[in-house]
């Protein structure tokens, strides 16, 4: 399989423009203070599982760093930035400024949680930290693309939950989804998430995911008959034909397939499949079923379509469905029930004027739950006897004392939840290195392998966790002297005043 392709083989103009006007004026402004040097730390992070469900399956890296180690402002972005004019139609932008982008790379170092990892909310995706001016400017495009990639591959992390590990889940959502591009990233998402294949042949070429596909109800329309449509289509694809049948009658359908069917094997050809795409799918999975066996085709597979996702999927399974194979389009490349992740890019840390000491940041909200976590933060996952995980540890790797053998992990949103974590428990701490000084540490996973660590993470979660309906809370907490100096802090950030 080919390694993931370049956003930069996608899109031929530069991205660097892919980006807020207001991160590009906060950019001027830091240089034009003499801060853009500064050394800066931000998290990526989101506060809440989508889906209201009880985790999230991480993707997008790989697209991510190949958009960092291609960060290049071209001639024409730079003239595009010199057109711009303020409220009294000067110029946005000097030049001086403006030769400065000329000229950058992007040198900030990068840890990251892998493609495909299991997790949950207010943890750190990815941590960026270099001069204050670069890692600014990278939170949209960053923030767009891992946002995007990893509210996809979590709604196909349920969607394949739902359809059971023996079921086939095929993504057909590229005509319903949001414009070309989200066809293609929600495409290579959902596979990362768990689908076995796509309609989507752009997608096919640039990702190396495996296309299915069938017919549309206008090739039957374009015949006599529903029964000389599907033998047109045998003719055309003698071993890979499966028929729609619910264009005029479905179980008429159903009957029309198998006369062909059967006149395919007298030719040493075998039905590969039929798609139902509309009424009442339990019904008419079982009948279909019953249909295909009594003649003979047992191997013929039921594929299935209309507006599915995990929820719908699990009644129909709870129902008796006889199916084989779920094409999911809508629901799941727009993650119809919930469009955005709502990630967040937030400064946490800060060089002093002097280089030697850290100021440690933090965003107050009126809700405790929006505020953010100073520091430079890791997160440990500490483990069960099967390596399962049981709990979810943020610490600040920047502080001086060393970790406790057996810490206490508090609930940043409620500091009642505290939690002990068991002294000796096995760990694994999850951002790693990805790039030092904007260069490449070591080969990043392929899609495939991204691919089968989200189904060993996923499968690894207690299945209180898994569940759709009020699923358990996953501990994850902050350190406890973490915690403590989160409280100073905000309390130093916003101290008693007068009534």
């Amino acid at each position: 399989m080919p390694a993931p392709p370049a956003l930069s083989g996608l899109y031929r103009p530069s991205l660097a423009l892919l980006t807020d006007l207001y991160q590009l004026t906060m950019a001027y402004g830091y240089w034009k203070q003499g801060l853009h040097e500064r050394e800066a730390v931000f998290h990526l992070y989101f506060r809440r599982a989508p889906f209201e469900g009880g985790y999230a399956v991480a993707a997008g890296l790989a697209l991510a760093v190949d958009y960092l180690e291609n960060l290049r402002f071209t001639q024409e972005d730079i003239a595009y930035l010199a057109s711009l004019q303020g409220s009294k139609n000067g110029r946005l932008f000097p030049d001086d400024f403006l030769a400065y982008l000329r000229d950058l790379t992007f040198t900030c170092d990068v840890d990251a949680v892998a493609e495909g990892t299991v997790v949950f909310g207010n943890e750190p995706l990815m941590r960026v930290q270099g001069p204050l001016l670069q890692a600014q400017l990278v939170e949209t495009a960053l923030l767009t693309v891992i946002n995007f990639q990893t509210l996809i591959a979590t709604k196909a992390a349920r969607v394949r939950d739902a359809a059971g590990p023996d079921a086939t889940v095929l993504e057909f959502g590229l005509r319903r989804a949001q414009g070309p591009d989200g066809g293609l990233e929600a495409t290579r998402a959902a596979y990362l998430g768990g689908a076995d294949g796509t309609s989507n042949v752009l997608a096919g070429r640039l990702y190396g995911i495996p296309v299915r596909g069938t017919h549309a109800h206008s090739w039957v329309q374009a015949f006599g008959d529903e029964k000389q449509a599907f033998a047109a289509y045998a003719d055309a694809f003698p071993d890979d034909s499966t028929f729609l049948v619910d264009t005029y009658d479905t179980l008429d359908g159903v009957r029309h397939a198998i006369e062909v069917a059967l006149d395919m094997r007298q030719n040493g050809h075998e039905l590969g499949g039929i798609r139902l795409d509309s009424g009442d799918l339990a019904y008419l999975s079982k009948a279909a079923r019953e249909l295909l066996d009594a003649a003979g085709l047992p191997n013929v597979r039921i594929v299935a379509s209309n507006d599915l996702e995990e929820n719908l999927i699990t009644s129909l399974r709870q129902q008796g469905a006889r199916i084989d194979i779920w094409a999911v389009g809508t629901q799941l490349v727009t993650a119809y029930n919930q469009p955005a992740l709502g990630g967040v890019y937030k400064l946490a840390a800060l060089r002093t004027a002097d280089g030697q000491d850290w100021d440690f940041t933090l965003k107050l909200s009126e809700q405790q739950a929006k505020t953010s976590i100073p520091g430079i933060l890791q997160v440990r996952r500490y483990l069960g006897d099967h390596g399962q995980p049981r709990a979810d540890m943020i610490y600040n790797v920047a502080a001086p004392a060393s970790l406790p053998e057996a810490p206490i992990i508090i609930d940043p949103a409620d500091l009642t939840r505290r939690r002990p974590v068991h002294p000796g428990a096995p760990f694994r701490d999850l951002l790693a290195p990805v790039l030092r000084a904007g260069q490449l540490v070591q080969p990043l996973p392929t899609l495939e392998e991204s691919r089968e660590l989200a189904r060993q993470e996923v499968t690894s979660l207690d299945p209180s966790i898994r569940r759709f309906l009020n699923p358990h809370v996953y501990p994850v907490g902050l350190e406890q002297p973490l915690h403590e100096f989160r409280t100073q802090l905000m309390l130093k950030k916003r101290p008693v005043r007068p009534a």
